[in-house]
């Protein structure tokens, strides 16, 4: 029987990499492309399209951050990068260039299928729906409430805002700068201190342990996501 499951295309100059990817993620029911180089990975992108791309920063013809500047020219389509490279700058540049995540190798195989779940709820429409629900918190776009376990919660405008954001591109990692120009403007683009505060304040008021919080998760020197 043919498969009919999410389309995965992996793009990766490492062949040993591209076998183990194709057979677990074909394992799990995705159907998987893989290719060697950018030039290839953006020809295919066209003609397969798939839901999610796993992309390789170092490849051989195109840097990765080049694919991912080009494809976002046309396409929408979730980019999880998947690269040796773990250094802060290196994320935050992949992320501000239009990834959706960053995974560093070597890597557990159970982390990426997450990764992978996460953008999949992400492109199936989060940011069109009204209600958005994430098990015990509920966040209603129309009428800007907010509930957790059927309680209401208050937050202030700025805290709302904050909050939107990362609901709506939900499972999505978002950069420091990218809240901060998003909800603040351009000129607090610097203050991640001054995000870290009103992050505090908001998992003060929607996760049962602040210390341990469920939802708003923190990606170190990155940003956030919400779950």
């Amino acid at each position: 029987m043919e498969n009919k499951g999410p389309r995965i295309l992996i793009i990766d100059d490492e062949t040993q990499i591209r076998r183990f990817l194709r057979v677990t993620l074909t394992g799990h029911g995705y159907v998987v492309k893989d290719v060697g180089t950018g030039k290839e990975g953006l020809d295919v992108v066209a003609k397969f399209s798939p839901d999610l791309v796993v992309l390789d920063l170092g490849l051989p013809d195109i840097d990765g951050l080049d694919v991912v500047r080009q494809l976002r020219e046309w396409s929408k389509v979730p980019v999880i990068i998947l690269s040796v490279k773990e250094h802060e700058t290196d994320k935050i540049a992949a992320l501000d260039a239009g990834a959706d995540d960053y995974v560093t190798k070597p890597f557990g195989m159970g982390e990426l299928l997450a990764r992978i779940r996460a953008a999949m709820r992400h492109i199936a429409g989060a940011d069109e729906q009204p209600v958005l629900q994430f098990d015990d918190l509920i966040i209603d776009l129309i009428h800007r409430r907010i509930t957790v376990d059927d309680n209401e919660i208050k937050l202030t405008l700025t805290e709302y805002e904050i909050v939107k954001n990362l609901a709506i591109n939900a499972g999505k990692v978002i950069t420091h700068r990218a809240l901060l120009r998003t909800v603040w403007g351009p000129s607090y683009e610097n203050e991640v201190q001054y995000l870290r505060v009103y992050i505090g304040q908001i998992r003060r008021k929607l996760e049962r342990d602040p210390s341990r919080p469920r939802h708003m998760i923190t990606e170190p020197g990155v940003g956030y996501r919400l779950l």
